[in-house]
């Protein structure tokens, strides 16, 4: 899976030099957001000064601001957009090579359970759920190098928190603690979905496999096999229900609940009036912006049951090429 790409003299400049590319691209387009951020710190400063004090505040003024955001807007979208349509042909690149890699080698594998399968859609999940989460994961890291110290600086103007006191830095901690709660959380509550989703991967194929050779053979995807075959797919999808079921509501209650976690660490603050409502906006929207990359795992945790499920089809199926390769090394060279 990886191998083949990263560690193939016809992939290097797309594998290195594309990805150096989409670290740097990834790094300015968070600092883009560390502009945002700022802007709406002086924004919703303005907005108290002119509601607080009538005619404070031209209206050349507040539009000027407005203006000041759309350039920052309109070149975090074009960066946006350019950086989205390189990745996709990096991911397919990434797909290409793996395809190559298991048809050079087809003729050792291809009587493996669903070979077919993980040549042609397993090889596509595994590039289209990398495209999503491996760009994910970077910016979850970068933004964290860029937000952490922001936040750090702007919670000296926390001045304690809810039954706790004054924590220097307390609002990092904070989101911290309440993503390491929800990671650990979906893990204990998720664990068993992997296994499912594995699972549920080998009965699809099965099933698949008996159909497409019921195209060709009418001995085979007899009525009585393909409805046992599809029992099983029944059977395994509604124990994979019934366990999302439960994922579903930890994860939906946590979120909806972190939602008040930075209004709630800013409540003996806010109502001491030693912040502005700029500096508030500033805070809330870095400590959202930490939390939500602490929250990688969380936000991710589907996705990437998903991932280890292709993942485990596709390791075994590389084995089993290098079982074949190692006992009949004449036949793979």
């Amino acid at each position: 899976m990886f191998r083949s790409f990263f560690m193939s003299r016809q992939w290097f400049f797309w594998a290195w030099l594309g990805s150096a590319l989409i670290l740097s691209v990834t790094w300015y387009k968070v600092q883009l957001d560390v502009q945002i951020n700022e802007w709406f710190g002086s924004f919703f400063d303005m907005v108290q000064k002119a509601l607080g004090t009538p005619g404070a505040v031209t209206l050349e003024s507040y539009l000027g601001e407005m203006s000041t955001f759309l350039q920052i807007a309109g070149l975090y979208i074009v960066i946006a957009v350019v950086l989205e349509f390189f990745v996709r042909h990096f991911i397919f690149r990434w797909r290409q090579a793996m395809n190559d890699f298991y048809m050079a080698h087809w003729h050792l594998v291809r009587d493996v359970e669903g070979a077919a399968q993980r040549v042609q859609e397993d090889t596509m999940r595994f590039a289209r759920i990398m495209e999503g989460l491996g760009v994910l994961f970077m910016r979850s890291l970068m933004t964290l190098a860029a937000f952490i110290p922001l936040l750090w600086g702007l919670s000296e103007k926390v001045t304690e928190l809810p039954w706790i006191g004054p924590v220097p830095h307390s609002m990092v901690f904070v989101a911290l603690l309440s993503a390491a709660f929800g990671t650990v959380l979906l893990a204990v509550v998720g664990i068993k979905l992997p296994g499912l989703e594995f699972q549920n991967q080998k009965v699809e194929a099965a099933y698949r496999k008996e159909l497409v050779y019921g195209e060709d053979h009418a001995d085979r995807a007899t009525p009585q096999t393909v409805a046992e075959l599809f029992a099983q797919v029944r059977k395994n999808y509604f124990r994979l229900f019934f366990h999302y079921l439960y994922f579903d509501v930890a994860k939906w209650s946590y979120l909806q609940a972190t939602v008040l976690v930075p209004y709630i660490a800013l409540g003996p603050t806010v109502v001491s009036g030693t912040i502005t409502l700029g500096v508030m906006q500033q805070i809330t929207r870095a400590f959202d912006r930490v939390e939500s990359s602490f929250q990688f795992l969380v936000n991710s945790w589907s996705t990437i049951i998903e991932l280890i499920s292709i993942y485990k089809r596709l390791a075994a199926f590389e084995e089993r090429i290098r079982l074949a390769r190692a006992a009949a090394p004449v036949a793979a060279a």
